[in-house]
């Protein structure tokens, strides 16, 4: 049985973890953690933490799944590492500084850590066949469309597929003509291999993403829509069942569905 942790326990997505390891076979929650609700009961015995450091030294969880914020993340995997706990998360913003950094950290403390910008099954498909797509059009944008309280632009997911992408080709603006834009950032932000990320950000939508390829004659488009957050449950527990076996630092949950 695999002792789990929650972090932001009381949040949007932290909610459908708790319930996913409530309900799977193989895990069990020890841990609960957040800012707010401290003492709540959220399951048997387990209430709401609001000291991280002191949860995990006292409930001891192999595994600390942590959906939380954007500005906190990295100092919270910095602390899984040391104390030895192993990590799956799921907060988008780290950059790729600070990912090199807690790669290292892994490596010195023999912890293993899954940093995925997107668990969902669907949307990781939907990465690596762009990946695929990408061998075959020099042409390429990306539209990537969340609720209006996601913190980071651009989405973790649309900043993996852009690198994905890039790995099959270096340049998706072939044949553009020279580009003037009467208002800044109308073309939406530049990523690798001069991919154009454009965000929205609109209360409604949970998570959407589309890859546009563009060549001569022709439009190819690769779609995925969330219309719930139990679709990263699947994705999130396959997660915790590898990192509790292994002591890798993987980010990219295609790493391990491939």
């Amino acid at each position: 049985m695999i002792k789990v942790g929650v972090v932001g326990a009381l949040g949007k997505m932290g909610k459908e973890v708790v319930k996913a390891v409530l309900e799977a076979e193989d895990t069990t929650l020890v841990m609960a953690v957040d800012v707010v609700g401290e003492g709540t009961v959220i399951a048997n015995d387990v209430k709401i933490e609001s000291d991280l450091k002191q949860a995990i030294q006292t409930k001891k969880p192999d595994v600390v799944i942590d959906f939380t914020q954007p500005a906190t993340i990295f100092e919270h995997v910095c602390l899984y590492m040391n104390e030895k706990v192993k990590s799956v998360i799921g907060t988008t913003g780290l950059s790729e500084t600070q990912i090199n950094e807690l790669k290292e950290l892994s490596k010195e403390n023999n912890t293993g850590c899954l940093i995925a910008p997107n668990f969902s099954t669907g949307a990781v498909l939907m990465m690596m066949f762009a990946k695929q797509a990408a061998k075959y059009f020099n042409n390429a944008e990306i539209i990537e469309l969340h609720h209006n309280q996601k913190k980071d632009a651009p989405s973790g997911t649309a900043v993996k597929t852009a690198q994905l992408m890039a790995e099959s080709n270096p340049d998706f603006t072939l044949g553009n003509c020279p580009e003037t834009e009467l208002i800044k950032g109308s073309r939406g932000g530049t990523a690798d291999a001069n991919i154009h990320i454009h965000s929205v950000r609109m209360p409604g939508y949970i998570a959407s993403q589309e890859v546009i390829f563009g060549a001569s004659g022709q439009i190819f488009k690769i779609k995925h829509d969330t219309m719930e957050r139990s679709c990263y449950m699947a994705g999130v527990l396959l997660a915790t069942r590898h990192v509790f076996k292994n002591n890798d630092f993987i980010y990219g949950l295609d790493n391990i569905m491939q």
